[in-house]
């Protein structure tokens, strides 16, 4: 486990969003990276139940349920604006059984599935992201495997996306902030995927261009 990037790029002009992410897995083969299987990232939304708020105008707490197939014994569960749980799979049992407190927003279900690259101590992950039938994006992440402090590596990670990326490369994610010299940890990946998951829900309430 290094540190990792995650960010969202743009669907090219006139460009479907399987034809930009074609587009972002030639210009990593130019430069020599090489499949290494696939990845999925997914996440469900659950909100309080209303039978458990005292008043009636009170809102409730949303809580992501994540997995994440790097880590496939794992369970991460994060809370809004609150800390991240990391559980096992039999986590999404509970949730089951804690029905009455904690709703699952069936249709809030959003993923992110494509190729894993690797380029020498590059690990890269282009995904397509989908709410049910629908194309709503597309995620890059980028982890430099050989280090865990993130304040050591961005710059390095920042150079080797721009060789793909070009203009669309991000700029430091906000969970580094949090991090300075501390160690990087899975959980800090989860935290980027749900807020670009909750970024790309927001951008649109119609599809993008389709997958082909």
């Amino acid at each position: 486990m290094g540190v990792t990037c995650v960010t969202q790029v743009p669907v090219a002009e006139g460009k479907s969003v399987q034809q930009t992410v074609e587009m972002l897995t030639r210009k990593l083969e130019l430069l020599g990276a090489e499949k290494q299987g696939t990845f999925c990232v997914d996440c469900e939304t659950y909100h309080t139940a209303a039978s458990t708020m005292s008043n009636q105008g009170q809102t409730g707490k949303l809580m992501y349920v994540m997995h994440n197939s790097e880590y496939p014994l794992s369970c991460f569960a994060l809370f809004e604006n609150g800390p991240c749980l990391i559980a096992d799979t039999y986590f999404d049992t509970l949730m089951v059984k804690l029905k009455g407190f904690f709703q699952n927003a069936k249709a809030n279900k959003i993923e992110s599935r494509g190729t894993r690259y690797q380029y020498c101590d590059f690990l890269v992950k282009v995904g397509t992201v989908t709410m049910g039938p629908s194309a709503r994006g597309i995620s890059v992440e980028v982890e430099y495997c050989p280090c865990v402090i993130a304040n050591d590596c961005w710059n390095l990670l920042m150079e080797f996306m721009q060789s793909f990326m070009g203009n669309h490369t991000p700029g430091v994610p906000s969970v580094f902030g949090t991090k300075h010299d501390s160690i990087y940890s899975p959980a800090d990946t989860v935290v980027q995927y749900m807020e670009l998951f909750n970024k790309i829900r927001k951008q649109q309430q119609v599809p993008v261009a389709g997958i082909r």
